[in-house]
């Protein structure tokens, strides 16, 4: 099995500049088609679907190595020393954060900047750190995702963007859920929701950037703040939108602020 098959890959545009467009949990490559069309005028884009989600090679899915992000971060690895790629841009979305920032520990010199849209190095509530979640909201959720995935799907979608002023974005986000693999999705949320990254931030040697909704019902604007403290020369910037989605809810704005640092 390639490489190519097993995650989907796509390149996009022939700039000289790469940039790796990479999914969150129970999302796919399709979540960038609004912002695709700008950043492939001037850039190589390279799309993806992480083993599991969208069109990737589920039979290559192993519950083992995917337990934790380190087995998608050694997917990221796997693209960039197949197509021999430097100087690349990563932005990151939700969990996408995290996986790159591991990738970039074991290939510091493929990466140019790391951007972070909506990240979280720990979901869970934890003494003086808010992370959004108890230990018991989490149980909840993952719950209900074995209970009902499509009833689960249904319901996060709402709260997870904003679907009064982009209800377009709540039913894509809906209908993205929906198409996952249960089982496989059940899984990549314990490695999303119970990851606790917090010690690796200092790690970070890459130049990063924070963006950041004011109103994200899955990361709150205490972890966006806890990141930029932890992350040596970092740069936060908010989007004055609600929703975890930026790139389908407000694209114009995230793709002018992706292009202000690329």
């Amino acid at each position: 099995m390639t490489i190519q098959k097993r995650n989907n890959v796509q390149f996009i545009g022939n700039g000289e500049k790469t940039i790796i467009l990479a999914h969150g949990f129970a999302s796919n490559q399709q979540m960038w088609k609004y912002i695709l069309p700008t950043l492939s005028q001037e850039y190589r884009v390279m799309l993806f679907d992480y083993v599991g989600s969208g069109a990737s090679d589920k039979t290559a899915y192993s519950t083992e190595k995917y337990a934790t992000l380190h087995g998608y971060a050694q997917d990221v690895i796997d693209m960039i020393d197949e197509w021999n790629l430097t100087n690349v841009v990563f932005v990151g979305h939700s969990i996408s954060a995290m996986i790159g920032m591991l990738a970039s520990f074991e290939r510091p010199n493929a990466f140019s900047t790391l951007i972070m849209i909506g990240a979280s190095p720990c979901y869970l509530n934890d003494g003086d750190y808010i992370g959004g979640f108890t230990k018991e909201a989490v149980e909840g959720l993952f719950q209900m995702m074995e209970l009902n995935f499509t009833g689960w799907a249904s319901h996060l979608a709402p709260i997870v963007t904003d679907p009064e002023r982009t209800p377009k974005a709540t039913s894509q986000v809906e209908q993205t859920f929906k198409s996952n693999d249960a089982a496989i999705a059940r899984e990549f949320a314990t490695a999303t929701f119970l990851a606790d990254h917090r010690a690796d931030l200092e790690r970070i040697k890459v130049p990063t950037v924070l963006i950041q909704s004011k109103d994200d019902a899955i990361v709150p604007v205490q972890v966006s703040e806890y990141l930029h403290q932890h992350i040596a020369g970092s740069e936060l910037v908010f989007l004055n939108i609600k929703g975890h989605y930026p790139q389908i809810s407000q694209p114009e704005e995230t793709v002018a602020i992706l292009q202000r640092y690329i």
